[in-house]
């Protein structure tokens, strides 16, 4: 499991707990089933009628994403690009074809088969791009959807703030506490349930998942640049180096926080 995804879990328990055990009488006091169902029934509602059905239900496959720790493999498509320019470089094409067949990365292998049908470098970049911008896409508007739930949940629990004030004014004059009470709850804890589902678990998962594309454009980026590296024939030990710096830590590139200063005399200051 992911871990970030762990301790945000437990800080939202965390949370819920202090909530409801430190600033209530009775934890029940925040349990409110017919809030809680006008906010996730309206949120699904309105979310199903903005999209199609199959844009929704593929991101509710991606919740898992969320919760597994996932694993570019940026360091074995390193060594897999390496490895088939050392080949490519000696001429040898049946090697490289034999090396793709083990290759688990299919933007790898298609790049690599358009190097070995001696397509354009410039068809190549083209084509590769398209399908870098193509996932891009795609995988924003599955973020969107969370985006558009964490607009939608608050906006449902004002909906059903109205319905309980509604409800509230209705038997105001009968002066029963015991039937007042719990339509007062409807009408606080739907607007509490729409912020905490909207700010706690949509906007998070949606953050998750752009941070997610990210990291696989950087990867994909860098088999590109590998790929184009390979039609111009580059030496090997320059590829590897240039596609190492695509996945280089850097703490500052502007200055090293490690090394003395120089004072305005030219000499060296003294670390504090």
């Amino acid at each position: 499991m992911n871990p970030s995804t762990v301790i945000g879990i437990l800080a939202s328990i965390l949370l819920l707990g202090t909530v409801l055990f430190f600033t209530a009488e009775s934890p029940d006091s925040f349990l409110n089933l017919p809030g809680l169902a006008i906010v996730l029934t309206g949120t699904m509602a309105a979310t199903f009628i903005s999209y199609p059905l199959r844009e929704v239900l593929r991101v509710v496959g991606l919740v898992a994403v969320v919760f597994r720790r996932e694993n570019t493999y940026t360091r074995d498509d390193i060594q897999e690009l390496v490895d088939v320019s050392r080949l490519w470089f000696k001429g040898d094409i049946r090697a490289v074809e034999a090396a793709l067949e083990q290759t688990r990365n299919p933007f790898l292998r298609s790049g690599i088969q358009l190097v070995i049908a001696n397509t354009k470098e410039q068809e190549i970049f083209d084509l590769l791009s398209w399908r870098i911008a193509r996932l891009k896409a795609r995988e924003h508007a599955e973020a969107q959807i969370f985006h558009t739930m964490a607009t939608y949940a608050p906006a449902f629990g004002m909906i059903g703030t109205l319905v309980g004030l509604v409800n509230m004014l209705e038997v105001m004059e009968a002066g029963d506490l015991q039937v007042i009470g719990p339509r007062m709850a409807v009408a606080l804890l739907t607007t509490f349930y729409g912020i905490l589902l909207a700010n706690l678990v949509f906007k998070p998962f949606a953050v998750k998942l752009e941070r997610r594309t990210e990291e696989r454009l950087i990867a994909m980026n860098m088999v590109l640049e590998g790929i184009s590296l390979i039609t111009k024939r580059r030496l090997p030990s320059f590829i590897e180096e240039t596609l190492h710096s695509f996945v280089a830590t850097y703490h500052d590139e502007i200055r090293d926080p490690t090394k003395p200063g120089i004072t305005p005399r030219g000499k060296r200051a003294k670390n504090a």
